[in-house]
């Protein structure tokens, strides 16, 4: 199944984490201390990161998370958005690429 991607920037990651823990009612998967966090629910693949590139608050990127996905890959749509379209073994190896401390796993199966 597709999970949406939604990716924002922050500049206050703690209190961000517990704000969408609690509106998402689910802890995140992976937090990488003061640079990152990561949410996987049955329909959303949610994440947030502190981005000097991005303002704080602003939509970084959207997304497909999906199993049949052959490769990562990223487009620009009409409104100037960028959408990546991965697998969750494609997602894991990025997050492993940017902090190899994480050592991130997806779930069996996913």
């Amino acid at each position: 199944m597709k999970r949406l991607h939604i990716a924002i920037s922050t500049d206050r990651l703690a209190a961000t984490i517990a704000d969408y823990t609690a509106r998402l009612g689910a802890a995140p998967v992976l937090v990488v201390d003061g640079e990152y966090a990561l949410w996987r629910t049955g329909t959303l693949n949610g994440s947030v990161r502190f981005d000097t590139a991005c303002p704080a608050g602003t939509l970084r990127h959207l997304g497909w998370e999906d199993p049949a996905a052959g490769g990562f890959t990223e487009e620009t749509d009409i409104n100037g958005i960028v959408w990546e379209y991965f697998s969750a073994t494609q997602q894991a190896d990025e997050i492993n690429r940017l902090w190899p401390e994480a050592d991130y796993q997806p779930a069996p199966g996913e």
